[in-house]
């Protein structure tokens, strides 16, 4: 099976070339090899999408604005490999203190 490929397509109007860039780089960082390519493909008129092979997995329009790192990660997870765990991404946080709830060792307290 081919490694999958990733496109996030970004609004060259709009200067979001250094945000997909980011986002491509957290995906590299996180999934590596697993991962056939990322590639950034410029567009207009407002355009913020992440294709992983040919699905759609976020589009600025529908989903409301620019997802987060974590977000992005579990998404594109969710289609890549979805038993994978990406550790601190995954945790669930305390509300109050808004660190690590798993009551995992090693877990910041």
């Amino acid at each position: 099976m081919d490694s999958p490929r990733v496109r996030i397509t970004y609004c060259t109007q709009c200067q979001w070339l250094l945000r997909a860039a980011w986002m491509a780089q957290e995906l590299l960082s996180t999934f590596g090899t697993d991962l056939g390519e990322v590639a950034l493909a410029p567009g207009t008129g407002g355009v913020f999408r992440v294709e992983v092979g040919d699905t759609l997995v976020w589009d600025r329009a529908r989903d409301g604005g620019f997802p987060e790192a974590k977000t992005l990660k579990q998404i594109v997870r969710d289609v890549v490999d979805p038993a994978r765990d990406l550790g601190h991404a995954d945790r669930p946080r305390d509300p109050r203190t808004g660190r690590d709830a798993t009551g995992l060792p090693g877990a910041p307290a």
